[in-house]
């Protein structure tokens, strides 16, 4: 399927891309193919809570070659970039060649770039800030933000915002300057093969409502009813999406038919955020059609 690819098998790869676009199966080719580990690059993918709704590799998946990063923190767990950057750290000189794939485009960057140490946010900031998101007032924290970071940053997502404004209560300096403070990079691009999916819209479109049919055979709604006891809308695994759609139907607030619908759309908004971020953050990587697009 990816044999045009000429990948020098010992270096690292990175594969990047847009939910639903075939990365893992691609990842789990190459590991087939010239031998590797595979290292999640997911930020819901690494919650214990949601295997089937946050596309997790299968089990019949992790029996063809090492899966690390996957499911190994707890539903109500903190889990940032700086805390990847750690976990993964290790793979990057244990031996086996990495395979690094996900859809959460700050992963890599911070892997290939470097990310300012920015010191933990107070429990209080936080619980600050999770009130004004969600009571609507993310317009109140980008107004708050410096200048240079209001510029930087992607004042669309509501987490980003919210990631800025918490720095800059916390620390009284804005997030582009410790951004501008950044240290090495802990693998320089130059050093892997990276590749970026780039999954027509269309064609994307069609297999994002196909593989929400596919999650509810697979046992989707199961897993929200797992989930309903201790769902709270400010845990970060609660923004794996589709689960406060499929959440809202287990209380009757909707049927299963307008929370396939509300997922659905929801997806492929999130994928449409993915692509932007891409094209403007992975210009130097090497782009790739999808097999089938």
């Amino acid at each position: 399927m990816w044999t045009d690819l000429s990948l020098d098998p010992a270096l690292p790869v990175l594969i990047a891309g847009p939910t639903a676009s075939g990365k893992s199966a691609l990842a789990l080719e190459i590991a087939a193919r010239q031998g590797g580990v595979i290292v999640n690059a997911d930020s819901l993918q690494v919650f214990a809570n949601w295997r089937i709704l946050s596309a997790r590799p299968s089990r019949v998946d992790e029996s063809v070659a090492p899966h690390h990063l996957y499911g190994h923190i707890p539903f109500d767990g903190a889990y940032s970039v700086g805390h990847w950057l750690r976990d993964v750290a290790p793979f990057l000189t244990q031996g086996a060649r990495p395979i690094i794939v996900g859809g959460t485009g700050l992963y890599f960057s911070a892997l290939t770039e470097g990310l300012a140490d920015i010191p933990a946010i107070p429990a209080d900031i936080r619980a600050e800030a999770d009130s004004l998101r969600s009571s609507g007032k993310v317009d109140q924290m980008i107004t708050a933000l410096d200048c240079k970071t209001r510029e930087r940053i992607d004042t669309a997502n509501p987490m980003r915002v919210q990631r800025a404004w918490e720095v800059q209560r916390s620390t009284g300096r804005g997030l582009a300057d410790w951004q501008d403070d950044t240290p090495p990079p802990l693998l320089p691009l130059d050093t892997t093969h990276s590749l970026v999916l780039d999954a027509p819209r269309e064609w994307l479109n069609d297999r994002i409502a196909r593989r929400f049919h596919q999650m509810l055979d697979q046992g989707a709604l199961d897993e929200a009813r797992a989930n309903l006891p201790d769902w709270n809308p400010n845990h970060l695994s609660a923004k794996a999406i589709g689960a406060p759609e499929l959440i809202a139907h287990l209380r009757g607030e909707i049927d299963l038919t307008q929370a396939t619908d509300r997922a659905t759309i929801a997806t492929r908004q999130f994928a449409k955020r993915q692509r932007t971020w891409f094209r403007a953050r992975m210009k130097n990587w090497r782009w790739i059609t999808p097999a089938g697009a």
